[in-house]
């Protein structure tokens, strides 16, 4: 199965994600099909803390990926603060 989430980047203590399309038996930080967006947790004001590329979100899940719990959440909180 195909899942939409979150791989762990960054460094110690200043963590980043990339939101990515994986297959499901692959590690967290492992390999990845695509690489949809990114998601900052300690941006600043002037920073972008969250960027998630849309149409290829509707495209995978049209083909059946999963997001992750987490990842919906972000979608949503990325389009409250894009409207």
């Amino acid at each position: 199965m195909v899942v939409i989430r979150l791989a762990r980047g960054g460094a110690k203590a200043r963590p980043f994600f990339n939101i990515v399309v994986a297959d499901k038996r692959t590690r967290r930080d492992g390999r990845f099909i695509e690489r949809i967006g990114f998601y900052n947790p300690i941006a600043t004001a002037t920073e972008e803390s969250i960027r998630i590329a849309q149409d290829r979100l509707t495209y995978w899940k049209s083909v059946g990926a999963q997001a992750s719990p987490t990842v919906d959440r972000l979608v949503a909180q990325a389009a409250k603060t894009a409207a």
